[in-house]
């Protein structure tokens, strides 16, 4: 069975896939270091945000560490690089200031801090989704790989959190408790934006589409499942039935950080099929509680506490940790073991390997 048929085996759940597949994303200080110590060239593509880039970056890399998935998405256009700032930030193409942080980059200036109306929406400058080189890294990625590899298209920062990062979390929060008139344009604009990326890589050939906003925090959502309702739940109703009006056999993939099992029947009932990362450790999110609620009617991709236990834990311990969650959320199918989110420099490469042999060596059914 080779990975592209493992991950979609397991992922659909009508047979058992020959073991748990694999998929990890890293940073770049990792990646650098994986790539001198395999001697695999590391290849980035950058992303109009920075996060992203890790998604769809160094995917030679990853494959020859054991990844079942090869991650492409919307790059740079051609000819196109970041400004800097006088102070050595760099400036994305949604004019966002952002420097690096201890671990993350970090936006330092929302362009769209003072929007109150609709009209302000309208009069921002997007970039634009299929500007000439956008695709080209993922055009080459799946000629190299689709036939191999299970691919997956990255269209993150859907909606909330493009919304977020624009705008500022805490202004927009208010805003959207008070009904400023901005939201909703801003909900169409930003969904608009990610899904013409969405739609052109579902075209390109794409195995499984990747949508990601985050509604969830560490005790629990960040606006209430009825604000969700109300504003995102149709709004995803739309994207994915976009999606697979394009190909009806690509899989629905979300991304939601946080502890959001209050809206997961919700999500489920308007199209996502594999739900990530299932962060560990917030409520609503024990393994045994999701599988047996959700088991039946959606897949699972994640699970794998990058916070805690991959920077600190000792290899016996992540091979511990691994094979519960796979004993768990890959009974009869239904699971793709990763870290639950981009794997930070405070993680050791030593812990990185013992992760990844321990899904190989333990993901077999």
């Amino acid at each position: 069975m080779n990975a592209k048929k493992r991950v979609r085996t397991a992922l659909k759940r009508e047979k058992l896939p020959d073991r748990v597949p694999l998929q990890f994303d890293l940073c770049r200080s990792l990646i650098d270091q994986f790539s001198e110590k395999y001697q695999v060239p590391a290849t980035y593509t950058t992303s109009y945000y920075e996060d992203v880039t890790y998604r769809i970056s160094a995917n030679e890399l990853r494959v020859a560490m054991g990844s079942d998935c090869v991650i492409v998405g919307a790059s740079l256009p051609k000819g196109y690089s970041h400004p800097v700032s006088d102070n050595g930030n760099i400036v994305n193409e949604f004019n966002m200031e952002m420097r690096q942080g201890p671990v993350y980059m970090e936006i330092i200036e929302n362009p769209m801090a003072h929007v109150k109306t609709a009209k302000d929406v309208e009069d921002f400058p997007f970039p634009d989704p299929l500007a000439e080189g956008r695709f080209d890294d993922a055009e080459k990625y799946i000629k190299m790989y689709g036939d191999s590899h299970f691919i997956v298209g990255d269209m993150e920062l859907t909606m909330y959190d493009m919304m977020q990062q624009l705008v500022g979390a805490e202004k927009l929060l208010m805003d959207m408790a008070l009904g400023v008139e901005y939201v909703e344009p801003l909900i169409q604009k930003t969904k608009n934006f990610a899904l013409a990326i969405g739609k052109k890589l579902v075209s390109m050939g794409v195995d499984g589409i990747w949508a990601g906003d985050d509604f969830g925090a560490q005790n629990g959502m960040l606006i209430s499942p009825k604000m969700w309702r109300k504003l995102f739940k149709e709004s995803y109703r739309e994207v994915y039935r976009e999606l697979k009006s394009i190909n009806s056999e690509v899989i629905i993939m979300q991304h939601c950080d946080g502890a959001v099992a209050p809206i997961l029947d919700d999500w489920i009932e308007v199209g996502l099929e594999v739900f990530n990362p299932v962060q560990p450790n917030v409520p609503g999110h024990d393994p045994r509680e999701l599988k047996d609620k959700f088991g039946s009617r959606m897949s699972f991709w994640g699970a794998i506490d990058q916070q805690n236990l991959l920077p600190n834990g000792t290899p016996d311990a992540i091979r511990a940790d691994v094979k519960e969650k796979i004993k768990i959320l890959g009974e009869g199918g239904g699971y793709m073991c990763s870290a639950a989110h981009i794997i930070q420099s405070d993680t050791s490469m030593e812990n990185v390997e013992a992760f990844i042999h321990a899904v190989l060596e333990e993901g077999v059914y």
